[in-house]
């Protein structure tokens, strides 16, 4: 069914509106895939409604995969290559009838091709988009598991290189196309994509030499390749990502783009370091497919996001992001972006590295070899006539003397800085060498976040906390009886760690006019946290415990993720 035709009966049937139709074929615009998944993702439909929808109107009933388990024999009728194209899969076959799952039963290309490629009659059932997918991965994975290439890896017998050798790059290059060397990082870049990890590390020790992805936040080792593959798979990954192979004695930066079925593209930014034992990779996974760009659906709080909007929708000012690495800043400042994107407003982003491309922004890369930081960029940006300009860290005096500089005089500044919490931001631009009264003026709003993981909604049960314990970590003696604390006992869904997925802990600290007062009076950090809290603002342990008594994380991420407040 043609994208504007099922938005057009989606509509008609009043199951989504025009505004939710047309934000949704926008974001099918940028991702790719199909209106139905973006309409899921968006959260304007749930897919039971959506296969339901789909079953009335072609009038073919509607499954769920989940509960079949489909005969090798049905699944060999049908090549893997053309499942993927058409997102389909078959279910059961009876007589010269086969049953065959999609996600769109309109697709009569994809009918004619089953029924021309295995001369049966096709019956057609829907199933959700995403239960396909899932299906797909476990009967159609022909990609070599980890035990099968570490058998081929035995085979082969490549020579370390000391770190004193001079290095023959062509040997290396040789090695690092061997088959099995190959095969093992394939396996690597594809296995880390369906664990949904975020991170994977390569790592070589003296004596070992391990894999590990990071999944919601925290590391898992997935396994230990030979000590002697070291440098032939490094190199590999390192040739993938078009950097130098002969400079072992720097660090470097490179990407990587792979081609995923139903279209998708997903980018690896890598970079290795070079450590005493050899050189550790580091690849972040960027699938702008799963860009989480909706607000509400981060984690803000009502009071929190209102706030934050506010600020952000404001003509002139400073709006900064704070935390550690890895906490989520980025899709905050792109989630405030992607609001403000309107063919009304120039918008100019300096960002180290672009780690996802937006139609209607200006994004520069920083080059800092050749001289293009974030001060020169902002700088230029101030002769481009913009509205709004975000910086992706403020790293030094000069850059945020140019960022303050700008918020004064009619532009909306966004940017990132690596402080613990909100109210130590502004000690972190004063330490800079910023003045009390510009950073009193130019500071709209700050916010502090971490993200943590949430609890499996498959395998959750509740957990007994002794009461003492709650109150001591910050919960309200009046709210502690009434509070239910779960955790994930483990189970398939999470891979057994009782966790899916994350959720931000937001500390949102518009700056009110109490708050300037003592700026401008040298109060410190903790005269300012405690103004804040008697204003509203909650503590990122307030904002951790609230999603605790809302039963989407556990107690033992609240601990993990935040500190007691004083």
């Amino acid at each position: 069914m043609a994208a504007n035709r099922l938005g057009e009966l989606l509509v008609r049937n009043k199951l989504i509106d025009e505004k939710q139709l047309a934000k949704a074929l926008e974001e099918q615009k940028s991702t790719g895939g199909r209106l139905g998944a973006s309409l899921v993702k968006l959260g304007y439909l749930k897919e039971e409604d959506l296969a339901a929808f789909l079953s009335r109107q072609y009038g073919v009933p509607s499954i769920n995969l989940n509960e079949f388990d489909i005969d090798e024999n049905v699944i060999k009728l049908i090549p893997a290559e053309v499942v993927q194209k058409y997102q389909l899969i078959p279910v059961n076959r009876a007589g010269s009838t086969l049953i065959v799952a999609m996600a769109d039963p309109s697709n009569i290309f994809a009918i004619d091709d089953i029924k021309f490629m295995t001369g049966y009659n096709v019956e057609v059932v829907v199933a959700f988009e995403a239960s396909i997918r899932h299906a797909i991965d476990k009967y159609y994975d022909q990609s070599a598991s980890f035990d099968d290439v570490m058998g081929d890896l035995d085979d082969i017998d490549l020579e370390i290189i000391d770190d004193g050798e001079e290095i023959n790059t062509s040997e290396l290059e040789k090695a690092s196309e061997d088959a099995p060397v190959v095969k093992l990082v394939n396996l690597i870049l594809t296995d880390a994509i369906k664990k949904k990890a975020s991170d994977i590390h390569v790592e070589p020790y003296e004596k070992t030499f391990r894999v590990r992805y990071r999944i919601d936040g925290v590391l898992h080792e997935v396994m230990k390749p030979p000590l002697k593959l070291k440098n032939a798979l490094t190199s590999r990954i390192k040739i993938m990502a078009e950097m130098d192979i002969s400079e072992r004695r720097l660090p470097q930066d490179g990407r990587i783009k792979i081609k995923l079925p139903g279209g998708h593209d997903m980018d690896y930014r890598v970079n290795c370091l070079p450590t005493l034992f050899g050189e550790k990779i580091c690849l972040r996974l960027l699938d702008k497919s799963n860009l989480q760009l909706d607000m509400t659906k981060l984690g803000y709080e009502s009071q929190s996001l209102q706030w934050f909007k506010e600020q952000i929708h404001k003509p002139f000012g400073m709006v900064l992001v704070t935390g550690p690495t890895g906490s989520g800043k980025t899709v905050s400042l792109y989630s405030a972006l992607s609001e403000l994107n309107k063919s009304t407003e120039n918008i100019s982003t300096a960002e180290d590295p672009v780690e996802f491309n937006f139609a209607g922004i200006n994004q520069v890369q920083m080059h800092e070899e050749i001289g293009l930081n974030f001060a020169s960029a902002l700088r230029a940006f101030l002769r481009q006539d913009p509205d709004i300009i975000m910086i992706g860290e403020i790293r030094d005096f000069e850059t945020a003397e140019i960022g303050v500089k700008a918020a004064l005089t009619g532009h909306l500044v966004l940017s990132t800085l690596h402080t613990n919490d909100a109210p130590s931001t502004v000690n972190r631009l004063l330490n800079m060498g910023i003045e009390p009264f510009l950073v009193a003026s130019a500071v709209n709003l700050i916010t502090g976040q971490r993200l943590g993981r949430r609890v499996c909604q498959e395998c959750k049960v509740p957990e007994e906390i002794p009461r003492e314990t709650l109150v001591q970590a910050g919960l309200p003696e009046a709210e502690v009886d009434e509070v239910v604390c779960y955790k994930g006992e483990g189970c398939a869904a999470c891979n057994h760690t009782g966790y899916k997925g994350r959720v931000g802990f937001y500390q949102v600290m518009p700056m009110f006019e109490e708050l300037r007062e003592l700026i401008l009076a040298g109060a410190n950090t903790a005269e300012l946290k405690r103004e804040s809290m008697r204003l509203g603002v909650k503590t990122m342990r307030q904002a951790a415990l609230t999603k605790l008594t809302e039963q989407v994380t556990s107690f033992e991420e609240v601990l993990r993720c935040t500190i007691a407040d004083d």
